[in-house]
């Protein structure tokens, strides 16, 4: 599948929201709290277009009895994919048009980790700026190679995500 990417926040924002609701119809007693990340909740860079979501939840455990319904608002459950504590849902197979990031309340790593990222470059242009232009090199590069694409942008994204975590911390400390 080819990575194309796009530059269009107030639309992905508003699906954001449209998609929050039907995931707050399904798992509403278990949410705490839902958030918009990833690329394309990062203002005015270029970015796949695929809604990320994290959902905060009281308990973990709970949610994989909400596996047929995620699959009727049609969702894929993936169990973990690779992370610890999570629980991942994919929509749109092939196209891929929303992912559903599923931590618990006390899963601080993770949940910080995500809005950290988001804030961080939203309020730093320059290197939300930066990550575009990675971005854009990498989908040129590997224009038919997700996990290349993905691969490329981790080692940015890991010494962006130490940055992130101070700046984040300070400013919910101050």
């Amino acid at each position: 599948m080819e990575i194309i990417l796009k530059k269009d926040y107030e639309k992905w924002e508003a699906q954001f929201v449209k998609e929050k609701d039907l995931l707050l119809k399904v798992v509403g007693k278990e949410i705490i709290e839902m958030h918009h990340i990833g690329s394309t909740a990062i203002k005015d860079i270029y970015a796949k277009p695929v809604i990320d979501i994290m959902v905060v939840v009281k308990n973990i455990m709970f949610m994989d009895r909400y596996n047929n319904a995620m699959r009727q608002l049609g969702y894929e459950p993936q169990g973990e994919s690779g992370i610890s504590g999570r629980r991942f849902y994919i929509k749109g197979a092939d196209t891929r048009t929303y992912h559903v990031h599923i931590f618990q309340f006390d899963n601080y790593e993770n949940i910080d980790r995500h809005l950290a990222f988001r804030d961080y470059l939203n309020a730093n242009k320059a290197i939300a700026k930066e990550y575009e232009n990675l971005k854009i090199t990498l989908a040129n590069k590997y224009s038919n190679n997700r996990s290349a694409y993905s691969n490329g942008k981790s080692p940015f994204i890991k010494r962006i995500e130490h940055q992130a975590l101070k700046w984040y911390q300070k400013n919910q400390d101050g």
